[in-house]
């Protein structure tokens, strides 16, 4: 593995930091927002990404995705408003930490298959879940970068956080 279990795990909880720092940021005038009419909405887009990151992780961690698990979530995740996703998005952190718990280095090697392609557990859930979170959240960032937050820039991006204020 190129990270210890607990380099994952922080990176992991680094992304969850970073999500619930963006979400802070969104207008609630402007959660039906959507680039494109065929792009999820800001709301649509946090609703996904309140269930995403654990589902996949989950999945990783016992090697199979469970669909029926999947789906509950959905259908929990749909019926949020924003501070109720703020508020999931906020026990990421834990739920990775108790996701990846027992998971040993051996397990992190461990080939396992999912959605047609095989690999070692680690390199799913750095590839599905922490690439993936990164990207979403990227995706985020520019929903409100369109919506004039312009304010937002680096920091909020990448450190979850809003910019020094000049002295």
């Amino acid at each position: 593995m190129v990270l210890t279990k607990a380099e994952l795990i922080g990176a992991l909880q680094h992304e969850s930091h970073i999500l619930l720092h963006l979400a802070s940021k969104v207008d609630r005038a402007q959660l039906d927002y959507r680039p494109t009419a065929r792009q999820r909405s800001t709301i649509e887009l946090l609703r996904y990404l309140s269930l995403m990151g654990p589902q996949l992780t989950s999945a990783c961690v016992t090697g199979t995705f469970d669909t029926a698990a999947y789906g509950a979530a959905n259908e929990a995740a749909q019926a949020r408003d924003l501070d109720a996703l703020m508020a999931e998005i906020a026990t990421h952190s834990a739920t990775y930490a108790a996701l990846l718990a027992d998971v040993s280095d051996d397990d992190l090697r461990a080939t396992i298959s999912l959605f047609g392609n095989s690999g070692t557990r680690g390199a799913k859930i750095v590839s599905m879940v922490l690439s993936g979170s990164a990207a979403y959240r990227t995706q985020l960032f520019c929903y409100l970068k369109s919506c004039g937050r312009e304010e937002l820039g680096t920091s909020n991006l990448w450190a979850g956080m809003d910019a020094p204020t000049p002295a």
